[in-house]
């Protein structure tokens, strides 16, 4: 979290989709486990998130810090064809919590959202209607 207040002081909106973690944590090399099925690795995300509910407008999406972000905070199964299989129902409500989250905070901060929010959407595999962000808009 010593990462984010620079970040912060300099201007959030600088930032934008450059952020990548680097996640140095002793373990026992035989432990089979990803990162993301370690409890206290788990909990370190739910803090960051809680603390800073805005952050995956500062991850870097390219290198897959979005989709890592997200198995921090979402169940999920792990399957070696199919990939990271994500319970559709907690995806949904996070996609959706992020988009009201981001949508909020990126007008108080003068930053155009629609195409970004659709953008990390897409990313988590959801195609957004126009019509959200119109609603979303009209809310505020």
């Amino acid at each position: 979290m010593t990462m984010i207040e620079p970040l912060l002081a300099s201007g959030i909106a600088t930032a934008e989709q450059q952020v990548q973690f680097a996640i140095d944590l002793p373990r026992d090399p035989t432990d089979p486990r990803e990162l993301s099925e370690l409890p206290e690795v788990r909990l370190w995300f739910l803090r960051l998130d809680a603390r800073y509910p805005w952050l995956p407008f500062v991850l870097d999406w390219k290198a897959g810090e979005l989709g890592r972000y997200t198995a921090m905070l979402v169940p999920h199964q792990f399957h070696p064809t199919d990939g990271i299989q994500f319970n559709p129902e907690a995806l949904e409500l996070f996609v959706m919590g992020k988009l009201f989250v981001l949508a909020d905070w990126m007008a108080a901060q003068g930053i155009g959202a629609r195409s970004r929010l659709q953008g990390m959407a897409q990313m988590l595999g959801y195609d957004l209607e126009g019509g959200l962000f119109d609603l979303l808009e009209a809310d505020r």
